[in-house]
């Protein structure tokens, strides 16, 4: 195995003027200096020492907390900071890449406790609808810490964590820092802004903010998908919520723009993440002549889309509502390096999706901007689907296609492989068909004759396997029973893709002697799928299956009874499980059984 650089920090940002044009994709090593503010009255010093020795030639990785703010607005309410407000490595110079990512498994696998409870969410909503109402304000970013226990841990674990995080969430403005007392890991799509400063402290500069507010699930089918996207760009709610930020960026620019420069050439625009469809707009300016970074960060920070508007009151209403120190997150991290015009350029994002590493625990922020128009139902779906990432990252899975093999000739298998190059796209694996092939081509040249189940695992680095287990015919008609409680996962990715994490699924595997599997159901009350392959029902005449828009796997063998007329897609909704005339258990491996419903 080619080894692997475990350095002190890893940069790797989109170019936010050109995204097609080569990443800023760096490691670093030992750094020369280390420059770190404990206290506000330091935080601008801090800031002038790595401009000036970016000026001199060197890159400067580094951090800001959130709770840096009132070094330059003392209006501006933070708690107390749990570590150092400001923090800069300096290098002489860039590193490559390393050429190999640490494998999946050398990642501490991560359990989350769940975010605050719904009854304290829901308060916390009803206290800013509230002052919102009263006029007080008119948004506020909302956010709260998830937490889990890492074991083991160490420089290597944290960088194949992020490693994990940015397969996640590729794309964006990536940061792996370690601090020495922590570690952070930022795979942040949010651009705070790229600053070029002019030549000199003479020169005027451009400076570039991309605030990300509006947010939409994305959708099961590349139909529905198009359709959330869409609604995001229409709503008003989400156009709202963006134009404040807005408004807001303008304003804080303006504080350091030349006269009449501060634009927004883009509003509005739609980005697709793995998870959710972001909405962000870009505010852009002609800097004054001598502006330091300094003053950009006493302009802009914190970026008004992790705060609120109007700020200095959003953030007293964070203090209210959080309970302790936000940390690196919501704050800033970045690069600050020479450019070939003879002045530097400062690129940072908005920490979001972002897990710091600290005395054997794992932190990781979840928010979301609340106006007069959110819904408490649609923000805490929205907090579920942003926090996605960082559970797709935290346990090493496979993809898998399971296929029936007879008489030495595979079944479905081009509408597998379909599925499983699909589901390699959408988390970033490697896909190689003809290595894929060629290991079920090994396996089926063993095994000539009998029925035999397979599995087939694809592995994070796109590396096949495939393994086969006897198949015995199956009894009919097959006993199923209802779920007692929905499947809370039903819109999630691990249902809509194939993968060996399947948590959510054994939770409600069949304890009762007899019984096959168990039919499920999403929050709306509607029929999905069971744990290991697709309904149908009879249903006024006709055999329906639930539409993938429910929350559902899309499985070969249900594709198959589409195509060929047997099964319609419909709603099934749990009132209608009476009116049921016949059941169905399909999937690839076991063809269509039929089935009755316990009672």
């Amino acid at each position: 195995m080619e080894a692997y650089l475990v350095p002190s920090a890893l940069i790797d940002f989109v170019n936010p003027h050109d995204p097609g044009a080569p990443r800023l994709r760096h490691a670093f090593g030992t750094p020369r200096a280390v420059l770190v503010a404990r206290e506000p009255a330091q935080v601008r010093a801090v800031l002038d020492a790595v401009q000036a020795a970016a000026e001199g030639g060197a890159w400067c990785i580094g951090a800001l907390r959130y709770e840096a703010a009132p070094a330059f607005d003392a209006a501006l309410q933070t708690y107390p900071a749990a570590g150092p407000l400001v923090w800069f490595a300096i290098h002489d110079a860039a590193l490559p890449w390393p050429g190999a990512e640490p494998p999946p498994q050398d990642a501490s696998t991560l359990h989350w406790h769940t975010l605050p409870g719904r009854a304290q969410f829901d308060a916390a909503l009803a206290t800013i609808h509230q002052a919102i109402a009263r006029g007080e304000y008119y948004q506020v970013n909302y956010t709260a810490q998830t937490v889990a226990s890492v074991q083991g841990g160490g420089a290597q674990s944290a960088r194949a964590l992020f490693a994990a995080l940015r397969r996640a969430q590729p794309g964006g403005y990536a940061a792996c820092l370690d601090m020495g007392d922590e570690q952070v890991l930022s795979v942040s799509p949010e651009l705070f802004f790229d600053w070029h400063s002019g030549p000199g402290d003479g020169a005027a500069g451009h400076i570039i903010t991309r605030p990300m507010k509006g947010t939409a699930p994305r959708g099961a089918t590349p139909e529905q998908d198009a359709a959330h996207a869409a609604a995001l760009r229409a709503s008003p709610k989400e156009r709202a919520e963006n134009v404040m930020i807005v408004d807001l960026l303008r304003n804080d620019l303006s504080r350091i723009a030349q006269p009449f420069s501060v634009q927004v050439p883009r509003l509005f625009h739609t980005e697709a993440l793995p998870a959710v469809w972001q909405m962000t707009s870009d505010v852009q300016a002609r800097t004054r002549a001598a502006t330091r970074l300094a003053d950009v960060f006493a302009a802009l920070f914190p970026c008004g889309s992790v705060t609120g508007a109007p700020k200095v009151r959003a953030m007293q209403a964070i203090h209210a509502l959080e309970p302790g120190p936000r940390g690196i997150y919501c704050g800033a991290i970045g690069v600050v390096r020479p450019d070939d015009q003879g002045g530097i350029r400062a690129t940072f994002n908005v920490p979001i999706r972002t897990v710091v590493l600290h005395d054997g625990q794992a932190r990781c922020g979840i928010g979301s901007g609340v106006t007069s128009g959110a819904a408490v139902d649609a923000e805490w779906s929205e907090w579920r689907h942003k926090r996605a990432f960082v559970e797709r990252a935290s346990q090493p899975f496979d993809l898998i296609e399971t296929l029936a093999l007879q008489a030495g000739q595979f079944r479905h298998l081009a509408e597998h492989l379909a599925r499983l190059q699909d589901t390699a796209a959408h988390f970033s694996v490697p896909f190689s068909a003809v290595a894929v092939q060629a290991s079920l081509q090994a396996l089926a040249s063993s095994h000539p004759a009998g029925a035999w189940r397979v599995r087939l695992l694809l592995d994070a680095s796109g590396q096949p396997r495939a393994q086969a287990f006897a198949l015995q015919p199956t009894p009919e008609p097959v006993r199923l029973q209802l779920a007692g409680h929905p499947l809370d996962e039903a819109h999630g990715e691990f249902v809509r893709y194939k993968t060996t994490r399947r948590a959510h699924y054994a939770a409600f595997a069949p304890t009762t002697p007899g019984v096959f599997d168990t039919v499920l159901w999403n929050e709306a009350g509607e029929i999905t799928e069971t744990t290991f392959g697709n309904i149908a029902v009879l249903l006024d005449g006709r055999w329906s299956t639930p539409p993938l828009a429910c929350g559902l796997l899309p499985g070969v063998g249900r594709a198959v009874a589409l195509r060929e007329g047997r099964l319609i897609e419909a709603v099934v909704r749990l009132q209608d499980v009476p009116r049921v005339q016949a059941w169905a258990f399909v999937n690839s491996l076991r063809g269509w059984l039929a089935a009755e419903l316990a009672p």
